[in-house]
């Protein structure tokens, strides 16, 4: 314990007499772990403000989309879900509180005008029970009701960033907007849900009623929907899927032998779905990133191989006063583990303010998060990479000869 604690002295010692170089040796860490931090953080922010939205379904929420195999679709076959799955649904499955179509008019292209204004938005249709159990619902005025629907009004329920980029005032309620051809009017707001991956811009919605948009999309076939659905009861998950798997392939005429051409997905399963994902992209990412430690180690073992020849006279006179060929080694190599480690500390409190600041200036972010496990696994490589890249140094300080070592100028 005393050789290790003398060792460490040392060590210390030799970084504080060289207070710059060391600074500059430990940079590359200081940026790789900074990265590493900052990449890790806001993509697990981002995975957390997403499961979050899906989590809001709550944990009796199914989701019923068409999907079909590529073998399916290389046949031939479309994958369709329409208003006559739906009423199928609702009067053959038992245990469903809401069912929910939402039928898809224009996905961020569709155009929307006001006095001599205009913008492209995502026009939705959809029923009165859209807004419940879900993550969007009004906060000014009103959201479609029944009366609505059933009579085809044309009304509608809009974003916030909608109301920006027409020039709305702030209570649109009751000022009409322009879109397929005809007049709507505004009957509320939405609540503010903010980008989403910095890209999509979740406030730029316009829900109207789903017969109104049934009856603007102007076909003789019925149109593709998909369908959300709210369950009485969480524990008859399994058995309302059996019901609903049985129901639909019953209506889309099925053999035995055929492929389901939808999906049913709970919002756990979407949640875990994308946290598989986020959790692949932040392993292949961090471990691009994390290269520039192994440059960083490559940083740190040149420099002690010069400290090495710096100070060679001085190992020799240890060693002429009995270290041990295993003293200068440990010292060595602490050395190279205190400088890898303090690069390590420092990145981590400069990416942890980074991300900070990152989550501070996208709204998409309700905030970076750092897990443990990659702060563990930074110290952990980190270290190793002191450790790797230090052995060789060490090696050749304790390799030196002491009569030649005293001799060197």
């Amino acid at each position: 314990m005393t050789r290790l604690l003398e060792a460490l002295r040392a060590a210390w010692d030799a970084i504080r007499a060289h207070l710059l170089r060391a600074a500059l040796t430990v940079l590359g860490m200081v940026i790789g772990v900074a990265a590493v931090i900052v990449v890790v953080a806001v993509l697990q922010g981002f995975a957390h403000t997403i499961t979050a939205q899906f989590k809001s379904l709550g944990s009796n929420g199914l989701i019923i989309v068409p999907y079909e195999t590529q073998r399916a679709a290389l046949a031939g076959r479309q994958a369709r879900l329409t208003p006559d799955d739906l009423i199928a649904i609702r009067q053959q499955v038992r245990g469903i509180q809401d069912v929910v179509p939402v039928l898809s008019m224009a996905l961020f292209s569709g155009e929307v005008r006001y006095g001599n204004r205009s913008t492209a938005s995502s026009i939705t249709a959809t029923t009165p029970a859209f807004a419940r159990g879900g993550m969007q619902y009004p906060v000014q005025g009103r959201f479609i009701v029944p009366g609505d629907d059933t009579s085809r009004r044309p009304v509608a329920v809009i974003g916030a960033a909608v109301i920006k980029n027409l020039g709305l005032p702030a209570h649109p309620e009751g000022h009409y907007i322009q879109m397929f051809g005809g007049w709507f009017k505004v009957v509320g707001v939405l609540n503010k849900l903010g980008t989403l991956l910095g890209v999509f811009n979740q406030d730029n919605q316009i829900y109207i009623p789903f017969n109104t948009g049934v009856s603007l999309s102007g076909r003789n076939t019925p149109p593709d929907i998909s369908i959300r659905l709210q369950l009485a009861q969480a524990q008859d998950l399994d058995q309302v899927e059996a019901q609903i798997k049985r129901v639909l392939r019953r209506q889309h005429h099925l053999q035995p032998a055929q492929e389901d051409d939808f999906k049913i997905q709970s919002s756990g399963q979407l949640i875990k779905a994308l946290t598989k994902v986020f959790d692949i992209i932040t392993l292949v990412v961090a471990g691009i990133v994390g290269i520039a430690l192994l440059v960083g180690g490559v940083g740190i073992m040149n420099v002690l191989l010069v400290s090495v020849t710096e100070r060679t006279r001085e190992i020799g006179i240890q060693k002429s006063l009995g270290a041990t060929r295993g003293d200068i080694l440990l010292q060595f190599i602490l050395e190279a583990l205190l400088l890898s480690v303090l690069g390590a500390l420092i990145g981590l409190l400069l990416g942890w303010s980074l991300a900070m600041l990152v989550a501070h200036l996208v709204p998409a972010l309700s905030g970076a998060v750092v897990p443990g496990w990659v702060v563990v696994l930074a110290l952990g490589f980190t270290a190793t990479v002191g450790l790797v890249f230090g052995i060789a140094p060490a090696a050749k300080a304790a390799a030196l000869d002491p009569i030649d070592a005293l001799r060197y100028e």
